[in-house]
C-alpha cells in the first residue's frame, strides 16, 4: 500500500474490485471479499514516465465500466488517496470526486473483535522486542561502543522476527539529543548514566501499528532530580488523560480538560494529547487547547476505538526530555490500557 500501483473499488452493492500487479494475481486471490481482479491502476511516474496522464485515463475508463455495471447512473466517488493524473482523469469523464479519507478513517476508528485480538498479539510482539532492545542497551552501553543506531536496529530485527512489517520513523535519541524531541537516531555513542528515549511507530504483526514510548535511565549512577521530577510529571499527565476516556466523551472535552503541563514544559510540549491508531496513526487527533480547531473533531469516543495517550515533558532549553506513551482501548466501561511494558523504576526515584 506504500506504492501507488494498486487500487480497490468498493461499489454500493458490495462488489469489490482489486487492481493488482499484472503478474501477481495470487496476492489477493485468497481473499473472498474480492469479486473481480484487474490490473492497470498505475500512473506512478516511476513506471509510466511521461505517459502518466494516458495511463490514468485508461484506469478511469475501467472505473467507469465497473460503476455503470454495479452503480447504475451514480457518478459520485469517494476517493481516499489518488495521484493528480488519476483525479483529473476521473473528473474528466464526469465523476464527482468526494473526500474519501473521512469515510475510511471513521470506519477504521472502530475496531472489530478480530482486529482487537490481532492488535493484542501485535502489542505483545512489540513489547517482547522492546525487552530485547532494553536488555541489549543495558548490556552494551557500559562498553562505551554502542550507538543509537545499533540500539534501534534491535527493535527492527525483533519486529521482523515476529512477523512485523516496518517502523515508520527513527525516533530514538540519547542524552542531550533528546531535547528538543524529534531528533532521529544516529551514530552517537550512548554513554553510561544517560537517558535513552524512543517512540516505536511500529507496524507490527498483522499490519497493526503499535505506537508506544518509554524513557530509560542507563547506568549505575542516579538521574538528576530534574529528570525524576519530569518523569513523575509525565506519568501524571498520561494517567489523568487515560482516566477521562470512556464512551460518550467528546473530543473537545479531552482537548480542553485534563492535567496541565507545568509552564517550563509548555513550549516544547508534544503536538497532541492523544491520537487514534490502527493500521497507522489514525483519526481522531486530540490537540492541546491552543491547537483546537472548532468544527474539526466534533465527535464522541465509542467502544472499539484505540488511542495512544502521549506525554512529552521537555524543559525549554534543557538537556533532556521524557517521552512516555501508552496505547489504550475504549471499552463499554471506560478504557483498558493495552500497553503493559513497565516504566523505568530508576526514573521514578
Amino acid at each position: 500500500m506504500h506504492n501507488p500501483f494498486r487500487a480497490c473499488l468498493l461499489c454500493a452493492d458490495g462488489h469489490m474490485v482489486m487492481w493488482e500487479y499484472k503478474n501477481s494475481p495470487f496476492l489477493v486471490t485468497f481473499n473472498p471479499l474480492v469479486k473481480e481482479l484487474r490490473s492497470g491502476a498505475t500512473f506512478f511516474y516511476n513506471s509510466t514516465g511521461d505517459r502518466g496522464a494516458a495511463a490514468a485515463k485508461g484506469f478511469a475508463a475501467q472505473v467507469d465500466e465497473v460503476m455503470r455495471e454495479h452503480s447504475g447512473t451514480n457518478r459520485r466517488l469517494a476517493v481516499d488517496k489518488i495521484m493528480v493524473h488519476g483525479l483529473r482523469a476521473l473528473e474528466g469523464i464526469g465523476f464527482t470526486v468526494e473526500e474519501g479519507e473521512e469515510v475510511t478513517e471513521r470506519v477504521r476508528a472502530i475496531k472489530t473483535p478480530d482486529e482487537i485480538l490481532a492488535m493484542r498479539c501485535a502489542h505483545h510482539a512489540c513489547e517482547a522486542g522492546i525487552a530485547e532492545m532494553e536488555a541489549f542497551t543495558r548490556a552494551e552501553v557500559p562498553k562505551g561502543t554502542v550507538s543509537e543506531d545499533a540500539i534501534w536496529a534491535e527493535l527492527h530485527a525483533a519486529n521482523i522476527r515476529r512477523g512485523g512489517e516496518w517502523i515508520e520513523t527513527r525516533l530514538l535519541a540519547s542524552g542531550p539529543r533528546t531535547n528538543p524531541w524529534f531528533q532521529e537516531c544516529g551514530p552517537r555513542i550512548v554513554h553510561p548514566d544517560e537517558i535513552v528515549a524512543f517512540d516505536t511507530d511500529l507496524i507490527g504483526a498483522y499490519g497493526f501499528c503499535i505506537d508506544i514510548s518509554r524513557t530509560w535511565w542507563i547506568g549505575d549512577g542516579r538521574p538528576s532530580n530534574a529528570m525524576v521530577s519530569a518523569f513523575h510529571h509525565a506519568l501524571e499527565h498520561i494517567a489523568d488523560h487515560k482516566a477521562r476516556l470512556r464512551p460518550g466523551v467528546m473530543i473537545e472535552e479531552l482537548v480542553m480538560q485534563g492535567h496541565q503541563l507545568a509552564p517550563e514544559y509548555w513550549a516544547q510540549k508534544y503536538s497532541c494529547k492523544m491520537h487514534g491508531v490502527g493500521l497507522c496513526d489514525e483519526w481522531p487527533y486530540v490537540h492541546y487547547p491552543d491547537g483546537w480547531m472548532p468544527g474539526a473533531f466534533d465527535a464522541a469516543l465509542e467502544p472499539g476505538m484505540v488511542l495512544c495517550v502521549e506525554a512529552l515533558v521537555s524543559p525549554e532549553g534543557g538537556n533532556f526530555s521524557i517521552k512516555l506513551e501508552d496505547q489504550v482501548l475504549i471499552t463499554d466501561a471506560g478504557c483498558e490500557t493495552l500497553t503493559r511494558y513497565p516504566f523505568d523504576p530508576r526514573l521514578m526515584g
